[in-house]
């Protein structure tokens, strides 16, 4: 497998605009003759899509949803980086190039995140064009405010439902192009393979997911945009249907996988209240702007909050991190909430939280304005717990949420297969081992409105593509492996449910690779994971058919590749002996409790290959070189 990252030449700031000088570009009267899949209608699905055909190409777009509005990028809450300096308070596009790069514990291409940073202008520049309404002071201005992992304001808003305006500003862009006939939408319809033509992506296999029809789509190159796998974990704030099968089947089929380990688990999360759960609710992290974490500073303290005098409560992110306090990067803040309930001070019926106090906010600013700031949340806290946070704190713990790993791209956003594309949450490219708030949804704009519609068309512009049908050897291949992959499923018949044996390897990954990692309980963790998938594919029982809606199976086939992709997470978390952001090896700690890296082994992408369901995964290594941002002990003190 070759690892090339094409990263230009020449200084970091002018990388990017001499790049796309040079590469190759289509005429505007021969785009229309290439054909673009994209799969995935999120932000960078979304945005993608609508960007490309724009341009003139014909672009097939898919998604599971009803509706393209129905993307999980609604649930990303808080807000979108850009390096605007409204507030006048020095950030620029080097510091939040800067502050990506420390944040992801200097695990991350330089290269990509300095573009990335350069983006985020356009970004705010376009989603204000297109309507998208962010907050504004008074003056009319565009507000903002401040994220973990940063000492300024960069984050532009829409109240609590940031993702979900942003998405329906992409989403309208997206229906233009539909209504004029660039785009073709496949609603309803999951992408179950990939097809390969001579080395190269040319289609999908697919299966609507109301009349069961399995089929193959063809075009001249391939975009996933399909998101991240926290589902591996079973309870995570990712929605249910969130899935790893596109990105999964690639590998299968010789992408490389980059970093899977690097899982992110957020801080702000309401706590489970029971074993019925299905999944946990995500608490936008721009609610840390005003409120203030705390825990009991005895243990077994069952008093209620107001019991409790101040100088019996522990802020201890503001104890420890005086410089950043609340605002401590995620997977910091994560680690200390859950030092905090394994010492006993967690709180709650189930002691498995700890507090988000806003009243201290409410009595400076008062309820008006804290309800115009974060209302939704609020009101949705409300309604989940029944507790009412203008009168009694909100109470948070971790939960798995965003992954940086990913399908591993190069410089252009292309996997390791010709013609297959990564963008979004899908790839690895940005964040390193840890993604600092507000920058999920800058990463999936930048890749499917700037970067992409600019890397793709020098691919298409290099090579004639063979004109292949539904007909040609490889398609048909694809195909029968998908049906007879169902009809393995729908034959088993046995006693559990897909749900139940989701749940347990769910708690496997979690107990022995969630927030904390060890060497004995990743080797137990890839001895039990093993053994669950073979009970699966002999145990599971799957009714109805798959000639019609069966969500049933829909699940199968899904968690039937959460199994092979929870064996590749821990292999990646054992191989990687040192700490580095969201990925904790226990071994791997400073005296105080902090991430400890190890630069001289570990200063690189791990990038998987593929050799086999029941065969070790070939490890393949990318260098990460620092030319700009010197590595260093990471401190928010």
């Amino acid at each position: 497998m070759e690892l090339n990252a094409k990263i230009p030449g020449g200084s970091i700031q002018e990388k990017w605009d001499r790049y796309r000088f040079d590469l190759k570009l289509v005429n505007a009267a021969n785009k229309r003759k290439y054909s673009v899949i994209m799969v995935g209608t999120g932000l960078a699905g979304a945005s993608g899509a609508a960007s490309l055909a724009e341009l003139g190409y014909q672009v097939y777009c898919y998604s599971y949803h009803d509706s393209p509005r129905r993307a999980h990028s609604i649930a990303a809450q808080g807000g979108i980086n850009a390096a605007k300096n409204y507030q006048n308070d020095g950030d620029s596009i080097y510091r939040l190039f800067y502050d990506t790069v420390k944040g992801g514990d200097f695990r991350a291409r330089e290269a990509n995140v300095y573009r990335l940073s350069q983006i985020s202008l356009n970004i705010i520049d376009q989603c204000v064009a297109q309507g998208v309404p962010f907050a504004r002071e008074y003056s009319g201005y565009l507000s903002n405010r401040s994220f973990g992992g940063a000492q300024v304001s960069r984050t532009f808003y829409a109240r609590g439902q940031t993702g979900q305006q942003l998405l329906l500003g992409a989403y309208q862009a997206l229906a233009r192009q539909i209504g004029l006939g660039t785009v073709q939408m496949f609603p309803r319809t999951e992408m179950l393979d990939m097809i390969l033509v001579n080395g190269r992506a040319r289609g999908i296999v697919t299966r609507n997911l109301v009349t069961g029809e399995v089929r193959s789509h063809l075009a001249d190159a391939v975009v996933l945009a399909t998101g991240g796998y926290s589902n591996v974990f079973y309870l995570s704030t990712n929605a249910k249907a969130c899935n790893t099968t596109a990105i999964w089947r690639a590998y299968r089929r010789g992408a490389g996988f980059a970093n899977p380990c690097y899982t992110q688990i957020h801080p702000t999360c309401i706590p489970q209240s029971g074993d019925y759960q299905s999944k946990l609710t995500l608490m936008s992290e721009s609610l840390r702007n005003d409120g203030r974490i705390w825990v009991p500073k005895q243990p077994g303290d069952t008093r209620t909050p107001p019991q409790i005098p101040e100088s019996e409560r522990d802020y201890y992110l503001e104890r420890i991190y005086p410089s950043y306090g609340n605002l401590s990067p995620r997977d910091i803040a994560s680690r200390r909430a859950k030092e905090a309930v394994d010492q006993g001070r967690g709180v709650g019926e189930m002691k498995n939280g700890v507090y988000l106090d806003f009243a201290e906010a409410l009595k400076r600013l008062g309820n008006t304005v804290i309800g115009e700031r974060y209302g939704n949340l609020f009101e949705m806290y409300e309604r989940i717990t029944g507790e009412n946070p203008y009168e009694v704190p909100m109470r948070i713990y971790p939960a798995p949420h965003y992954t940086m790993g990913g399908l591993w791209v190069d410089y252009n956003l292309m996997s390791t297969i010709p013609g297959l594309y990564v963008i979004g949450e899908a790839n690895f490219s940005d964040h390193g081992a840890n993604r600092l708030g507000a920058s999920a949804l800058m990463q999936g704009l930048a890749d499917g409105y700037f970067i992409l519609p600019y890397t793709i068309g020098d691919y298409l512009a290099q090579g004639k593509f063979e004109r292949i049908d539904s007909g040609h050897a490889e398609v048909r291949a694809v195909e029968d492996e998908t049906r007879q992959r169902y009809q393995k499923l729908l034959s088993i018949n046995g006693k559990r449910t897909v749900d139940s044996l989701h749940r347990e390897l769910g708690k496997i990954v979690w107990d022995y690779c969630g927030m904390g990692r060890n060497d004995a309980g990743l080797k137990k963790a890839l001895e039990q994971i093993p053994k669950l998938r073979d009970e699966f594919w002999h145990n599971v029982r799957v009714p109805g058919s798959g000639d019609s809606l069966n969500q049933a199976l829909e699940k199968a086939g899904r968690v039937a590749d959460f199994f092979e992709m929870a064996e590749l997470l821990c292999r990646d978390a054992l191989a990687r002996e040192e700490s580095c952001g969201g990925h904790f090896r226990e071994e791997s700690q400073t005296e105080d409790g902090e991430a400890r890296r190890d630069d001289a082994r570990f200063a690189h992408a791990a990038v998987w290959e593929f050799t086999g369901v029941d065969k070790a995964p070939t490890r393949h290594v990318e260098p990460l070189n620092f030319e700009y941002v010197k590595p260093a002990t990471r401190s928010y003190k």
